[in-house]
C-alpha cells in the first residue's frame, strides 16, 4: 500500500470495530487538482480510508492469513465535504463474514458531525488468483501499522493485546 488515508488507529477491538483518524492537510497534493478554487479531500479517498480500517479489521479477524481485498462499495452517502484542517474520524463496524469474504459497516465525522456513510465488501484472494504471493512485501503491512499505532491500541474481544502475528 503506497498512500495512507489513515493516520492512527485510535480503538481497535479484533472481530467487532475500529476507529481511525485522519487529518486532512492543505499540502496533500490530491487537494490540488480534485475541485479547482476549493480545495476538498476527494469523496474516493474517503472510502479508501474507510475501506483501510475496514480491510485491517477484517485482515485481523483471520490472523493477517487472507488476501483481503476492497471488492465492493454497497452503498455510500456524503454529507459535507471534507476540508484543509479537517479531522475525519473513521469507525469501521464487522459485519458477516464468510470462505469468501467480509463485510463492512462505516462511518466518516468531520469534526464530530457525520460526514459520509458506506457499506463495503471484501474479497479473498486466493493462491495464483490475480495476484501470486502476498500483497505486501516482508514486513511493510507490520511497519505500516506500527506508523499508525495499531499495536497500541489492538485489543482482542476479552481485551487482551493483539498477538503479533508471526506472518506479519
Amino acid at each position: 500500500m503506497r498512500w495512507f488515508w489513515v493516520d492512527r488507529f485510535t480503538e481497535f477491538v479484533s472481530g467487532s470495530h475500529a476507529v481511525g483518524i485522519k487529518n486532512v492537510a492543505l499540502d496533500e497534493e490530491v487537494l490540488d487538482g480534485y475541485c479547482m478554487g476549493y480545495p476538498m479531500l476527494p469523496p474516493t479517498l474517503i472510502i479508501e480510508g474507510l475501506a483501510q480500517v475496514g480491510g485491517i479489521l477484517v485482515h485481523e479477524h483471520f490472523q493477517f492469513t487472507k488476501r483481503v481485498v476492497l471488492a465492493k462499495v454497497a452503498s455510500v452517502k456524503y454529507h459535507a465535504p471534507a476540508k484543509p484542517g479537517d479531522s475525519l474520524t473513521y469507525h469501521v463496524t464487522m459485519g458477516r463474514t464468510q470462505d469468501l469474504g467480509a463485510t463492512v459497516t462505516g462511518t466518516s465525522h468531520c469534526n464530530g458531525v457525520l460526514q459520509a456513510e458506506a457499506d463495503l465488501m471484501f474479497a479473498f484472494l486466493e493462491e495464483g488468483h490475480l495476484v501470486d504471493g502476498p500483497l505486501f512485501n516482508p514486513g511493510d503491512l507490520r511497519a505500516m501499522l506500527r506508523l499508525m499505532n495499531f499495536f497500541h491500541v489492538a485489543k482482542t474481544a476479552d481485551g487482551q493485546p493483539v498477538p503479533f502475528y508471526h506472518n506479519l
